[in-house]
């Protein structure tokens, strides 16, 4: 193990689990990461340890090489307001799970828990698209679509910590079933997920448009893959190029709906479906600008495209973790001194 002079004693890890993967790495303060590790989730029909049971060697194997102070940990899901506990996680199988506690016991290490579209909001205020802008909302378009708040300088998580989880807000009455068990949720029209249903059902119809889809995947609509409608999107099949596009419209119409809420200056658009850049975001804003309230008569919110890519989540998760570092050690204190008085 070893502690670079350059950074001291400041270095932090940020862990980043989602629907299909965990990556992590070893972070600085200025958002740059020495050292990375990557790999699937497990399976969500195994028990929450197995997921912990992997947090836990990705952590280990990093702090191999590298003097850390604590984790931060995104996770897909709800997160109480005392970051320490997934409430739900709709794409894993965590049910009020006290990961912040269990994962601390194991590393001996600090470790927050926050919600992943938390972490990579705070990261792109940081240091990437938001850099500068006070008043931003974060939306992620990955398996689902996750989202954060950042008003005034400040990450707003609500009362009980969940705010920003706009890829469940109903968008279609009676609409297609999503897994938090409500229909018409917006992740359902505007995420990976929903993008890859949509090829899926073009190819499995023998759609005469579908040609270079069906083609790619032997004729086997389950070998569709969002990063493959993207792919051909890019080179320019129609097919996939307007399956973006409605994507799109879905997006902004969502945007419409945030801006009457919250009046960012700007929204930042991140995740791995938008990778695809102004395939993607051009119908984004028209939507965006045909469907908000008062058009004409108010600004209009910038959209861009996320800066940080996939380390976002990383990145943002090690720096909250160095920032609660503090109250942490607060804590510490505090309770070496009622054991003091108790004695």
């Amino acid at each position: 193990m070893a502690t670079d002079v350059r950074y001291g004693h400041s270095l932090t890890i940020g862990v980043d689990i989602g629907g299909t993967k965990v990556a992590a790495g070893v972070v600085t303060p200025g958002g740059r990461v020495l050292a990375r590790l990557r790999t699937q989730t497990p399976e969500r029909s195994k028990s929450p340890s197995v997921v912990e049971d992997t947090i836990v060697s990705v952590v280990s194997e990093l702090r191999r090489e590298f003097a850390v102070r604590a984790v931060g940990v995104g996770a897909a899901g709800f997160v109480d307001e005392r970051r320490s506990r997934v409430l739900f996680a709709p794409h894993l199988s965590w049910r009020q799970e006290p990961l912040r506690d269990a994962l601390s016991l194991r590393l001996g290490l600090p470790v927050v828990v926050e919600n992943d579209a938390n972490a990579s909001a705070w990261a792109e205020v940081r240091a990437g698209s938001g850099q500068g802008v006070d008043d931003v909302v974060v939306v992620n378009l990955g398996t689902g679509i996750g989202g954060a708040i950042v008003l005034d300088g400040r990450l707003r998580r609500g009362r009980y910590g969940i705010a920003g989880e706009f890829g469940h807000m109903t968008v279609v009455p009676g609409g297609h079933r999503c897994e938090c068990g409500n229909r018409g949720c917006w992740e359902q029209y505007a995420s990976g997920n929903a993008l890859t249903r949509e090829a899926r059902e073009l190819v499995a119809a023998e759609s005469p448009v579908a040609g270079a889809l069906s083609q790619a995947v032997g004729g086997d609509p389950g070998l569709i893959t969002g990063a493959l409608v993207s792919e051909l999107a890019r080179k320019g099949d129609p097919a996939c190029r307007e399956l973006l596009e409605e994507a799109g419209g879905w997006l902004g119409s969502g945007l419409a709906n945030l801006a009457a809420a919250f009046d960012p200056e700007l929204f930042v658009i991140g995740g791995g479906v938008s990778e695809v850049g102004e395939l993607l975001l051009g119908p984004a804003r028209s939507a965006f600008g045909k469907a908000l309230t008062g058009r004409g008569y108010r600004p209009q919110a910038r959209v861009a495209a996320a800066a940080l890519g996939n380390e976002a989540g990383v990145i943002g998760a090690a720096d909250l973790a160095r920032e609660a570092l503090p109250r942490w050690r607060g804590r510490r204190r505090q309770q070496r001194l009622g054991r003091a008085l108790r004695r």
